[in-house]
């Protein structure tokens, strides 16, 4: 049945953020509305001003007979700027301090309002980027890579240190921990990821960077390409990191046992992204 414009719009704009980078025909809509083509590509023009205006996301609209609209997930500087200090202030309470330096994350990590701004806002990094999978190590990292493969609408893929009969043959490879520089292993199941594959490797929290080295190692297993390293935090670390080129939303700089404190301070997300 033919669609009332205001009820058309609420529709549309859900189906498309539903279904991010993905192309939806015109002719798509217009028998989805009972609408002419002119009248829809009049609607998309409206949400795409929207989306632009309130830092949504980018409403990319191609013409022609195989043309369309596609959502691109974004988020603002203002907005990502906002939720980084949110995350500052959450995170330099005293209750999170744990025994060897390590900061308490689960209880941010379980909240759908906080993994949505992470999904968004990592996502926004590589707004511009070939992304074909999201990787990341069991099991704190997984919402995180749930969010930002969501956003990103690729699949994500779980590396475990210790293998699982549910995921049949694996590929492993052993890396050196960052922090207590023993040899560890990580596996990964051959049927996670194709061959030549642009994978973004995605965490909770670095010290070393030993995990997201061993990332590395097992996207180079599969013939595939690394195309950024962002993690939620970072932890102060005396010795070399084991990565350089990587993105922080949090810096946890300065821990103090004694008294309980922890300083934190934006990572350098913001630099990366919007100071350039």
């Amino acid at each position: 049945m033919k669609t009332r414009r205001s009820d058309r719009l609420i529709d549309m704009t859900n189906y498309l953020m539903e279904r991010p980078h993905t192309l939806i025909s015109l002719t798509f809509f217009a028998d989805r509305y009972e609408s002419a083509k002119s009248s829809i590509s009049e609607d998309l023009a409206i949400v795409k001003r929207t989306f632009k205006n309130r830092g949504i996301g980018i409403l990319e609209t191609i013409p022609g007979a195989a043309g369309g609209a596609r959502f691109i997930p974004s988020i603002d500087e203002g907005e990502a700027r906002d939720f980084i200090n949110d995350m500052v202030v959450e995170m330099s309470a005293k209750t999170r301090l744990l025994p060897g330096g390590y900061v308490y994350l689960s209880d941010l990590l379980g909240r759908p309002d906080v993994l949505r701004q992470v999904g968004r806002v990592i996502a926004r990094q590589y707004i511009d980027k070939q992304i074909d999978a999201v990787m990341t190590v069991a099991t704190k990292g997984v919402p995180i890579a749930q969010s930002v493969s969501e956003y990103l609408n690729v699949p994500f893929v779980i590396v475990r240190r210790d293998s699982k009969i549910t995921e049949g043959a694996t590929v492993s490879v052993n890396y050196v921990s960052g922090s207590s520089e023993r040899i560890e292993k990580m596996e990964l199941s051959k049927r996670s990821l194709k061959q030549g594959s642009h994978v973004l490797v995605v965490d909770d929290f670095m010290k070393g960077g030993g995990t997201v080295n061993g990332m590395k190692s097992m996207i180079e297993e599969f013939d595939s390409e690394l195309v950024g390293i962002t993690v939620f935090a970072e932890g102060s670390f005396a010795g070399q990191r084991m990565v350089e080129d990587y993105t922080s939303l949090l810096r946890v700089d300065q821990i103090n046992s004694e008294d309980k404190t922890i300083h934190v301070d934006p990572g350098n997300y913001l630099e990366k992204v919007f100071d350039k």
